[in-house]
């Protein structure tokens, strides 16, 4: 199975440059060719400490949630549209379970995952579409360990396996967590369009360092 990095992410909103929005740095996605057509995505929030954390991934009437790809999903019947659905046991026997397509936070699998979500219908993102809300959103509790960005500095939000390779994966993710001085942020409209062994052009490269400078915070 081969990989690849991209780091491509294009922040939708405007972008308001501030030193204290430098602990989420974006989104990225680690791509890997299955061999057999398809290819899948896992699409991870990154910090730039240990100790931030990634809550809740959301869409509200403010800011729609969606994400999408060109072709179909990859859905497997023993899966399910979270991590939580996925079975680690089952793996051996059934491989392929391990391309479902699902949202987390931080978790590729049922075990001590803690996520939970509300106002999201998964239907057609179950049956290969898309996922789209302006009144919903998959969360963990900041005392589950999942939401911690932890030594790798990234928090996982989805995995999603394209049925072609050409195909792409993109949408509008809104995120909310504590980061820094454990303030509580929100970084809206952040645009993603990942393709397998796309090379983002020098301007995309650009935004990454303004990535997640698009985002407002509160105290905590």
């Amino acid at each position: 199975m081969k990989k690849s990095t991209l780091s491509l992410t294009i922040v939708a909103g405007s972008l308001i440059a501030s030193s204290a929005m430098a602990d989420y740095t974006g989104l990225t996605s680690v791509n890997s060719d299955n061999g057999d057509g398809t290819w899948t995505a896992q699409i991870y929030a990154n910090f730039s400490a240990a100790t931030d954390e990634l809550d809740a991934v959301f869409g509200d009437a403010q800011n729609a949630l969606s994400i999408s790809t060109s072709g179909m999903f990859f859905q497997h019947a023993l899966g399910g549209a979270t991590s939580q659905s996925i079975n680690p046991a089952l793996i051996p026997l059934f491989p392929s379970l391990a391309l479902d397509s699902w949202v987390t936070i931080g978790l590729s699998d049922q075990t001590d995952n803690a996520l939970l979500n509300i106002g999201i219908d998964f239907s057609g993102f179950e049956a290969g579409g898309s996922i789209s809300t302006d009144n919903g959103s998959w969360f963990a509790t900041p005392d589950d360990p999942q939401v911690l960005a932890g030594a790798d500095l990234r928090v996982l939000v989805g995995q999603f396996t394209m049925m072609g390779m050409d195909d792409n994966v993109s949408g509008v993710l809104n995120l909310q967590g504590k980061a820094g001085d454990f303030e509580t942020f929100q970084a809206r409209d952040q645009a993603f369009d990942f393709s397998y062994g796309a090379v983002p052009a020098p301007g995309a490269l650009a935004l990454l360092g303004l990535a997640g400078v698009a985002s407002r915070r509160r105290r905590k």
